[in-house]
């Protein structure tokens, strides 16, 4: 009695220790829903938990596989096992030991049609074979929607530039794979220009990456063409143009210099008059004096 007892005590001893990893508590959280460029690539968001201690990656096996057939692979840690048509374009970008089980597909084509979902294994230490516990989170799968058409970009904000002044033009764009995140390209290269860039996630998946454009723009850059190119992963590229307005200084030389010139002019014939009057007077004043001595020498 009393031996049956420490045995029930025992095996409580190792449930308790047990249950927490082999309970059916697991979770998987994938994005139920994702664009993705063909010929470039895509990233499925995914975390995995569990309840109980720390697992390693080593303990951990991810596969990704058709939500009806299980046996259909599209990412394997063992390359036989994976459908012949993702061979190669399919790797883990997560940690599995850190809860990350996200997928990345590149080269994207046509036919990669899922529903795509995770399952996880617990193996051995000692073979990396694996054991009975299996999770496949088949009610969280995600589905692709195909998309052929790049992406444009997005310019803004669109205003009047002034001459001297810091003007700056943001080209934005967004995307579904961060690992390879499209590269943005202004065609004004001046060495004093400033880019800044910057990528962020929006959410469900989906990124923006964005490139900042800071320079101070002339009275020669009015009516100049601004491109933005973004270049996805795979080569696919997309551009938007804006045309700058540089707002004008007024030149009002053309009425001032001749204005100026007609002043001068007035100045100068004025001094002349005014001294052509006194030479004028002065010479009558002579006159006058020469006549009074010539009457007064025929008196006398």
């Amino acid at each position: 009695m009393e031996k049956d007892r420490k045995m029930i005590i025992f095996f409580l001893f190792l449930a308790g220790i047990c249950s927490p990893v082999l309970g059916a508590e697991w979770t998987a959280d994938v994005v139920k829903s994702i664009d993705a460029l063909v010929g470039s690539c895509v990233v499925l968001p995914c975390t995995v938990s569990h309840p109980g201690t720390y697992l390693s990656t080593s303990r951990l096996r991810g596969i990704w596989h058709r939500k009806d057939k299980w046996n259909e692979n599209f990412y394997h840690e063992d390359s036989t096992k994976i459908l012949d048509s993702f061979k190669g374009r399919t790797k883990l970008l997560g940690n599995l030991g850190q809860n990350n089980c996200t997928l990345e597909i590149v080269q994207v084509k046509d036919h990669d049609n899922g529903p795509f979902c995770f399952r996880v294994e617990l193996v051995r230490k000692d073979n990396n074979e694996p054991t009975k516990e299996k999770f496949s989170f088949v009610e969280k799968c995600a589905d692709i929607k195909m998309i052929h058409d790049v992406p444009k970009p997005k310019l803004g904000p669109i205003k009047t530039a002034n001459p001297g002044k810091p003007y700056t033009l943001t080209c934005s764009v967004h995307h579904t794979c961060p690992s390879h995140r499209p590269q943005i390209k202004w065609s004004r290269e001046n060495k004093d220009d400033e880019i800044t860039e910057v990528h962020k996630p929006i959410h469900s998946g989906i990124w923006e990456a964005e490139s900042i454009l800071s320079f101070v723009p002339e009275e020669k850059d009015d009516e100049s063409e601004l491109i933005c190119t973004a270049t996805f992963n795979g080569g696919m590229k997309s551009e938007e143009k804006f045309t700058l307005n540089v707002k004008r200084i007024e030149n009002y030389n053309h009425i001032i210099i001749p204005a100026v010139a007609v002043a001068a002019t007035a100045v100068i014939f004025g001094l002349f008059c005014v001294l052509m009057v006194k030479k004028y007077k002065k010479h009558i004043q002579e006159l006058q004096s020469q006549d009074s001595m010539i009457l007064m020498t025929m008196m006398t």
